[in-house]
């Protein structure tokens, strides 16, 4: 590239467009978010309160209140290690890629292009499964919500709706938050701001009016810290383990956000800024959620059995002792909700989109295009869509299909994430993290094994049935889902990839 000069003669600094051109691509989308914005993104990603609120019913059955407590901050503590890993691999590799392309650009030739085959797949599969478990899981709290109004024999309303009824509702959120992105990207910032101070106001409200009502009274301290009642059948051990889930899919989001890489003005900078700094915004505010709700929890035993797998709505009605003031405390959570849908689909958008033009996915030529009217990927957005509208229909066969979703979107993000790690790490011996702006040396390698032990241990831990008396509906498919595009990859990579695929255009490493 040909070097540009001031009208002195000096040469100018680097733009983020020509860094990208470096990295053999060429700008398609508008640079028009701040470091702020990004952060607020991840917060939005993660909508902690709300992530935690959905799958309370892993750590409850796991342990109760002492499995969700100390796992949150377990899990924290493991995923800010994983947020330094990538953050510093970021600070050189600023792609919408994400970790596909970091992974690509690290690997040695003989494996270059298997790797981050691997990687992409498990990369953009993880985000529409996380993408699919927030609207499904909205759906689901949504129904549950209504249940805390009950008709003459005490029985919540929708406590009958039809599989059909939820999944009808299901189809709705998802259009909604893939319908937004579509045609108003350009205000997507300020929805994310207003999302901030919603979460705020809304949540503050609701930890607020449950402790100074406490209908049925408080917890004390001593059993909020220390109360372990596992109720899933597994040793106690393992049990902890499967309650982490919880916390692990509240955190899942960490590094989605590189995906919106050429979206910013210095990525290099602004986005592993915006990855440390997410993790440790939502870890306060999980924190912060989760220790209150603590103290007003009715029977546990109770909580764990409740059909939809959605006991918030239950625990802010005995904490209020109210219908219409439980319903009015929970909507908060179900507009962040919403907005979480919104940013997953967008960052499921620009991943698929940045695999695509790499020709990895059938049908690449679709998927790669950027719509000139509203200037993002909108094939890869309605392609992203629809699968998810695919893969809802497992809850026709299992009411237990949200396990699936979350547990599957865990996995895959977590290997995507532990991919260009662990090139980094053993195959290049952190060398290239030289030349990037955000590199923590020793305490980046200790953040480096954190992240590869946790990626060995997610995959089996979260393909674990929650309960170990194993049925058709406490079955955990998420195995089932893992495999079926495990041979999706495998296959098209057998028919095409093998001859065809070449990975991203780069300069390439030594060997």
């Amino acid at each position: 590239m040909a070097e540009i000069l001031k009208p002195d003669g000096k040469p100018t600094a680097p733009t983020a467009d020509s860094n990208l051109e470096a990295l053999g691509y060429t700008a398609e989308l508008s640079r028009n978010r701040s470091t702020w914005q990004v952060v607020f993104m991840c917060f939005i990603l993660a909508s902690v309160p709300y992530g935690l609120s959905t799958t309370m019913s892993y750590s409850l059955i796991g342990g109760g209140s002492a499995n969700m407590v100390w796992g949150w901050i377990l899990v924290s503590l493991i995923m800010l290690c994983v947020a330094v890993s990538l953050a510093e691999i970021t600070s050189v590799y600023p792609t919408a890629g994400g970790v596909y392309y970091q992974t690509f650009a690290l690997s040695p030739s003989w494996c270059r292009r298997a790797s981050a085959w691997v990687c992409g797949w498990s990369y953009v599969a993880g985000n529409i499964t996380i993408t699919l478990a927030v609207n499904f899981a909205t759906a689901l709290f949504f129904v549950e919500c209504l249940n805390v109004f009950e008709d003459a024999s005490g029985a919540g309303i929708a406590e009958n709706f039809q599989t059909y009824q939820t999944y009808l509702i299901f189809v709705a959120i998802t259009f909604i938050c893939h319908a937004i992105p579509a045609f108003a990207n350009r205000w997507l910032p300020w929805i994310e701001y207003f999302a901030i101070f919603w979460t705020v106001i809304g949540v503050t409200a609701i930890l607020i009016t449950i402790l100074v009502v406490a209908h049925n009274g408080r917890r004390s301290a001593e059993w909020v810290f220390t109360s372990f009642e596992p109720q899933s059948g597994w040793p106690d051990g393992w049990s902890f383990c499967i309650g982490l889930l919880q916390a692990a899919y509240g955190l899942s989001a960490t590094g989605m956000v590189t995906s919106m890489c050429e979206e910013v003005r210095k990525p290099a900078i602004q986005v592993p800024r915006a990855i440390v700094g997410g993790i440790l915004l939502n870890a306060l505010a999980g924190a912060a959620f989760l220790i209150p709700i603590a103290f007003v929890l009715p029977d546990i035993a109770m909580l764990a059995q409740i059909p939809s797998a959605q006991p918030v709505p239950t625990i802010v009605k005995s904490a209020t002792g109210n219908s219409a003031g439980a319903f009015c405390l929970l909507i908060p959570l179900i507009v962040l909700g919403l907005i979480c849908g919104l940013g997953c689909a967008t960052a499921t958008s620009r991943a698929t989109w940045a695999f695509a033009r790499d020709g990895a996915i059938p049908g690449s030529t679709w998927w790669k295009k950027v719509d000139r009217f509203t200037q993002i990927p909108l094939n890869s957005l309605l392609l992203g869509m629809v699968i998810e509208l695919l893969l809802g229909l497992i809850y026709f066969g299992s009411s237990a299909a949200y396990n699936a979703f979350s547990g599957v979107g865990v996995i895959f993000l977590t290997l995507s994430y532990a991919c260009p790690v662990i090139v980094s790490l053993l195959l290049r011996g952190r060398q290239d993290l030289q030349r990037g702006s955000f590199n923590l040396g020793p305490l980046g390698s200790f953040c480096n094994v954190v992240c590869i032990g946790w990626c060995l241990l997610a995959i089996p831990l979260f393909s674990m049935p929650t309960s170990a008396a194993v049925t058709k509906d406490t079955m955990n498919y998420a195995s089932v889902v893992f495999v079926g595009f495990v041979l999706i990859s495998a296959l098209w990579y057998w028919v095409w990839g093998r001859k065809n695929y070449v990975g991203p255009v780069l300069e390439p490493l030594d060997t």
